[in-house]
């Protein structure tokens, strides 16, 4: 099977060099349908879907290379292989894309320009004095939730992630992202992200990094991207006035402007803004 298929890769945009999106839990490549387009003025855009979501081929999926986020990092790095051979990409990742492309990177740092992190998480429990924002419990019981009516689960969780209540479009829109994956890969999915602790990957990563966080959002507070920025070898923290974990969606504009600060950044030979 081609890598093309079976991650249902797209490629819109031109210029030297190369942005990929991949998107978050329960979400598929239509969630970067605000931002693509805006990088794609300047940058040739990969889109891909995670095997199980979207327009992915689901005869791909096998439930035992995908029972950690390593098996998702293998795909993306045949993804950049193919649709970028030889030009290190500037990888944006949201939410748990955005550890997959930690794992990814420390594998072939060579393919990596910069991590564009959009609300990440490396740990959701709370240890010690590291704060992930849920309780060993909490995570149990969401997990108990899902495994029992992911339906119902769904169409509670996906408005209250996404947050803005003035825009309950939006709510809809991850509801029904939500509803399209497959239940039994997003199960498996769920308990990939939800458990997994990827702290000690994040001094590996040589890239340097942005860490954009909504300054009130239920699945990744501040004080995660805080501790980021602090164990990362090169990472800047912004944080945009947004509720949720969505800000591609709800706060477009204060995202997509963080993104381009940071890019231009890179591009001056400036690693850090304010």
């Amino acid at each position: 099977m081609s890598v093309a298929r079976r991650n249902n890769v797209q490629i819109v945009g031109n210029g030297p060099q190369t942005v990929v999106f991949a998107h978050g839990f329960g979400c598929d490549q239509a969630m970067w349908r605000l931002l693509a387009p805006v990088f794609a003025q300047n940058y040739r855009v990969i889109l891909f879907d995670l095997v199980g979501s979207g327009g992915s081929d689901l005869t791909a999926y096998d439930r035992e290379k995908y029972a950690s986020l390593d098996g998702y990092a293998s795909d993306l790095l045949e993804v950049i292989n193919e649709f970028s051979p030889g030009i290190p990409v500037n990888f944006v990742g949201h939410s748990v894309s955005a550890m997959i492309g930690v794992l990814a990177d420390i594998r072939s740092p060579e393919l990596f320009r910069a991590h564009l992190m959009i609300a990440p998480s490396p740990c959701y429990i709370d240890d010690g004095v590291y704060r992930g924002g849920f309780s060993r419990a909490d995570i149990e019981e969401l997990l108990n939730t899902l495994d029992s009516n992911y339906l119902g689960w769904s169409s509670t969780m996906a408005p209250a992630i996404m947050g803005v209540p003035e825009r309950p479009e939006l709510g809809v829109e991850l509801t029904n992202s939500f509803c399209r994956t497959d239940p039994e890969i997003a199960k498996q999915f769920a308990r990939a992200t939800f458990l997994s602790d990827h702290r000690k990957n994040l001094p590996s990563v040589r890239s340097p990094a942005l860490i954009v966080q909504c300054d009130d959002d239920l699945i990744a507070p501040v004080e995660v991207g805080a501790y980021m920025a602090r164990v990362m070898q090169s990472a800047t923290l912004r944080v945009i006035e947004n509720v949720g974990h969505c800000p591609h969606l709800s706060a477009t504009d204060a995202c997509s402007q963080a993104m381009i600060e940071f890019l231009t950044s890179l591009d001056d030979g400036v690693h850090a803004y304010g």
